[in-house]
């Protein structure tokens, strides 16, 4: 960590808030594509578990490649959100609260799977991932220009290594497996850290050398030395999708986690009010 990193680090972990940061608003729209694609994805997913469309989510590439698409992006963010953070000065007091969030909702993802899918259950999904990674992450994060190699050897080495050890419900998350477990959702630790460390090595790139990448410099936070209150001058774009796609990046956890209960519920409101029999 760097000394400006430390002292930005000393002075939020003190309360004194920070005299200028700039929401990365591009960022946060990323984030937000990610979960509108996801939402859909998921919604096809229903569909087909309740036999309303015919579709492989398990096998065919149209579905198996949009899966490792999204869940990509979601990755990537959370590496950029790391280097956001370090930038930024995140104590690591406000890390663990963050870290405590996402650990609380990957049980309730676990427990809600077993409920629906007993044979399939989720036991290290994304966010059981997540929590692990950005740990890794976290520490990570002044490695500087090593990431880059390490990530793609975290990509590689799953397609190099695999052991019987790591078959098992225990030890699969670290994703050295022989072969995929019966899983509604299955995100070990290799090879997606690759993928976080590429999002977290990019990121502090671009907050070095290209920050206005990052945002559309329409929204700011400053902060009043005297009051201790925040204050938000923006002028965002006025396009509506835009403004959505900021507030869902800003909400990830949120949405992530009340979307499928919405979307079931909602289908199977419908299939009951429209007397539609599950074939």
């Amino acid at each position: 960590m760097s000394p400006d990193t430390d002292f930005g680090a000393a002075r939020q972990a003190r309360g004194t808030p920070q005299p200028h940061q700039t929401r990365l608003d591009r960022l946060d729209a990323l984030r937000g594509f990610a979960l509108v694609w996801m939402a859909a994805f998921h919604f096809s997913f229903d569909l087909a578990n309740e036999r309303l469309i015919d579709a492989n989510f398990y096998t065919d590439p149209l579905w198996t490649t949009q899966r490792t698409c999204i869940l990509s992006l979601f990755l990537l963010c959370a590496g950029a959100g790391q280097a956001v953070a370090t930038d930024q000065g995140q104590s690591w007091a406000r890390f663990w609260r963050r870290w405590a969030q996402i650990v609380g909702c990957a049980a309730l993802v676990s427990a809600g799977s077993a409920f629906m899918f007993p044979n399939s259950w989720i036991s290290f999904g994304v966010l059981h991932g997540m929590a692990v990674m950005l740990i890794v992450a976290r520490l990570s994060a002044g490695w500087g220009a090593w990431l880059w190699p390490l990530g793609g050897l975290a990509l590689l080495l799953p397609q190099l290594v695999a052991h019987p050890l790591f078959d098992t419900r225990l030890t699969n998350w670290v994703g050295l497996v022989t072969h995929k477990p019966i899983t509604e959702d299955f995100v070990p630790v290799l090879p997606w850290l690759g993928v976080m460390w590429w999002g977290l090595a990019g990121t502090r790139w671009l907050l070095a050398h290209r920050r206005h990448w990052l945002s559309s410099g329409t929204l700011a936070l400053t902060a009043n030395a005297t009051s201790g209150h925040n204050a938000a001058r923006a002028v965002m774009p006025s396009s509506l999708v835009w403004r959505l796609l900021n507030t869902l990046g800003r909400w990830s956890l949120t949405f992530y986690m009340v979307h499928q209960p919405v979307l079931i519920g909602g289908l199977t409101a419908w299939m009951q009010l429209s007397g539609h029999v599950r074939p």
